[in-house]
């Protein structure tokens, strides 16, 4: 397993295959104030890529072109915000997607804890420390610790999909699993559009 820095986006040429496992890091939780700083993803062989994204930066045309490429899944853990980060800052609407914690929460009714460090528990026995979770991400230099926690998010969600996606077709709810997967994106545009915590289906 290898991590791969770059600054400000992906190099040219760079081909992570068609499904890329994709997280965020930002300086908070909220897209508006918080900006983004790091994104790392993975094609599911174990190495990992990470672009750090400069203070301002608006734009990053290869990495917007993999977000945008219809021929390229993109896997998430609680997607709704890393799309809404990413489209906040460089305009990409990142489709298509599947996130792993809705599908937990379709599957596994059972439990309330669909947390990416419950799910590597429970599916796939391993154990995941969160201790840079709370880390500044806008250091001009981020440590090696901070960069394997990063990766850390993206290495294991092809094998999640692969155990979500058989407990969907057990289940009999892959169909509708993919209808919330495709309206991913517009829920996150909503949430900075505004509507971060209004049920616009409800009465």
């Amino acid at each position: 397993m290898a991590n791969h820095l770059y600054q400000n986006d992906l190099p040219d040429g760079l081909d992570l295959g068609p499904v890329v496992a994709i997280d965020c890091e930002t300086m908070g939780l909220n897209p508006h104030r918080d900006r983004l700083c790091l994104i790392q993803m993975s094609g599911g062989d174990g190495d990992c890529h990470l672009v750090q994204v400069a203070q301002g930066q608006t734009d990053a045309p290869n990495l917007k072109a993999m977000l945008e490429n219809a021929d390229v899944l993109k896997l998430f853990h609680f997607g709704r915000f890393d799309i809404a980060a990413l489209y906040h800052t460089f305009g990409a609407t990142t489709a298509p997607v599947y996130c792993t914690k809705i599908a937990s929460k379709m599957v596994r009714t059972f439990t309330d804890r669909h947390g990416l460090k419950n799910l590597l528990q429970d599916l796939l026995n391993v154990d995941m420390s969160k201790q840079q979770q709370q880390s500044d991400w806008g250091a001009e230099k981020l440590t090696s610790a901070q960069l394997e926690y990063a990766a850390s998010d993206v290495l294991y969600l092809h094998q999640l999909r692969e155990k979500l996606d058989r407990r969907l077709a057990r289940e009999g709810r892959t169909e509708l699993a993919q209808a919330c997967f495709d309206f991913l994106p517009t829920r996150a545009k909503l949430d900075i559009a505004g509507w971060p915590e209004i049920d616009i289906f409800s009465h």
